[in-house]
Parts: C-alpha cells; sequence; structure tokens
C-alpha cells in the first residue's frame, strides 16, 4: 500500500493507519531527513528480525539503528555520558546516526551488538509516528552502500520494487541521496565514521 502523508502537517488519520500496522509487527518504508528507509517497531522482535532476514542482516555483526523521538527517553536505550548527550543535543533532529553503547531495555536482539545507532531525523513523519508509537523504530536504510539509484527516491517506484515485501511504502514526496553522518561516541573520544549529509556542529 502506498499512502501518502504531507510532512508540514502529517494527517492523523492516515497516521493512525501506519500506526496500525507498526503495532501489528508489519513494515514500512518512510522517509527521513536523508534517504528512505525501512523500518517496524523496534522493541518488536520477530518484526526486527524479519527486517534483518530481508536485508541480509545479521543482527549480530551489524549494527543496528533506531528513531527516537527526541533526547527525553534515550536512556531507555543506550547509555549516554553527558560530553555525548551535550553533542546530540547540539545537532538533534538532524541527518546524524549517533553510535552509543546499548543500554538494558532494548530487547536482547540489539544486546548482542553491545551498541545502537541513534537518530532523531529532522523529518515530522517519522517523528511523529515514533511520539505516537511511544516506541522507537528500527531503521535501516533502503538502498545498499554502494548505490541509491532512483527507486530509492521516488515513493513510487520504491513502492513498485517493495510492495510484496513490506505493509506500507508511505509517500512523503522525494527522498535525497546522501546517508546519514555516523558518530561513534562509545568511547571519550568521539569519532566520525561516515561523512554524510550532516556538518557535525562540536
Amino acid at each position: 500500500m502506498l499512502l501518502k502523508i504531507y510532512p508540514e502537517n502529517p494527517n492523523q488519520r492516515e497516521v493512525e493507519k501506519v500506526l496500525n500496522i507498526l503495532k501489528d509487527g508489519g513494515l514500512i518504508i518512510y522517509p527521513t531527513d536523508t534517504v528512505y528507509a525501512m523500518g517496524c517497531d523496534a522493541l518488536n522482535v520477530r518484526a526486527v528480525e524479519k527486517i534483518c532476514q530481508m536485508k541480509g542482516i545479521n543482527p549480530n555483526k551489524s549494527n543496528l539503528s533506531i528513531i527516537c523521538y527526541d533526547l527525553s527517553n534515550l536512556s531507555e536505550y543506550a547509555k549516554v555520558s553527558n560530553p555525548a548527550f551535550k553533542l546530540m543535543k547540539k545537532n538533534l533532529p538532524g541527518p546524524f546516526t549517533f553510535i552509543l553503547p546499548t543500554s538494558s531495555e532494548l530487547p536482547k536482539i540489539y544486546k548482542n551488538r553491545k551498541e545502537v545507532g541513534i537518530r532523531v531525523p529532522d523529518n515530522n513523519i517519522i517523528r511523529e509516528l515514533v511520539r505516537q508509537l511511544g516506541n522507537p523504530i528500527l531503521t535501516t536504510s533502503i538502498h545498499d552502500e554502494d548505490e541509491i539509484i532512483e527507486y530509492t527516491t521516488d515513493p513510487e517506484l520504491i513502492h513498485e520494487k517493495y510492495e510484496n515485501q513490506v505493509d506500507m511504502v508511505i509517500d512523503g514526496g522525494y527522498g535525497g541521496t546522501e546517508a546519514s553522518t555516523v558518530i561513534d561516541c562509545t568511547a571519550s573520544d568521539f569519532e566520525i565514521i561516515r561523512q554524510g549529509k550532516g556538518e557535525l556542529i562540536l
């Protein structure tokens, strides 16, 4: 199903359609402030496993990332030092992924990695979904690392490719082609491990 939602003012009726899918363990594709991504309720282990299987991700070896609405519940999902929190506060919402040590609230599927990526994208659609769901959303971009091609930016082409694999594709307008900047905050010296769309404010 392809569902149009306007980022400036997400319609509550449309938002509820997506929330019902997420609560039911379904998979969605949605816009962010960088590229289109695939996700599910991050605390629904079966849904997370489904995405890992589809994307060929081994959760024991790959970092998993989650989208939070803001930084207020962050300590539920990650251990965050004061310097890391200050850095995140300066840069979020925005096109960044911060790698942090996982906390005990996340399901075991994440703990195998001991690290989790945290995103708060500057996109009203996905943040509103997270806020109303009450749980973070697992996020993984739909493209492979080395290929961002036309179908990954056009919601209709994304729908054509994925309509049999996910429960809903949200059309939030054309997507970007540049992934987020990734910052490793697991040690006291923070390190940019991938420079993407975001320019980090220190």
